[in-house]
């Protein structure tokens, strides 16, 4: 009877890990196109100052954009012009307060606006009370549209 050595298989085995272990990681853009950067979407990572408003809580359960439902107690947030993906600090300029959301929607759609957040992160911000408030939105981590990311102002990106 012939059979294959021992120490053989093993070194396969352990070759076989090796390569696996030497492919490059497929990126969360690359396994979800909705996260990536479309044709006009703001991918500089520059702040972005103006008015924000929050979602109201009878969308509870509505899909967004990227397909995924909305969650009241989540720190999703709608825009424009980001694109999917991306994460950003958002600080109200009248109270100072500051929130972490991730771009999961398109929206708003009142004019003058430029984002939209959850009703956790409008608590965050102190904003519930009046519903709009001037903020600043300061991208930590931009979808580009290679799949690739780029750090936003927040993170000390450009």
């Amino acid at each position: 009877m012939n059979r294959p050595n021992r120490p053989v298989r093993a070194s396969a085995v352990l070759a076989c890990l090796a390569l696996a272990l030497a492919a490059p990681a497929v990126a969360a853009e690359e396994r979800n196109p909705r996260e990536r950067a479309r044709p006009g979407d703001d991918t500089s990572g520059r702040a972005q100052r103006g008015k924000a408003s929050y979602y109201h809580r009878s969308l509870h359960g509505r899909q967004m954009a990227n397909g995924e439902r909305f969650d009241t107690r989540s720190n999703s947030a709608a825009s424009r012009t980001l694109p999917l993906g991306t994460t950003a600090r958002v600080k109200n300029l009248e109270t100072g307060r500051t929130a972490v959301v991730e771009v999961e929607d398109r929206g708003p759609y009142a004019r003058g606006r430029i984002l939209d957040v959850s009703p956790r992160t409008a608590d965050q911000l102190g904003m519930r009370e009046d519903g709009v408030a001037p903020v600043e939105i300061a991208p930590i981590e931009v979808p580009q549209r290679d799949g690739s990311t780029r750090a936003g102002a927040a993170a000390g990106g450009r």
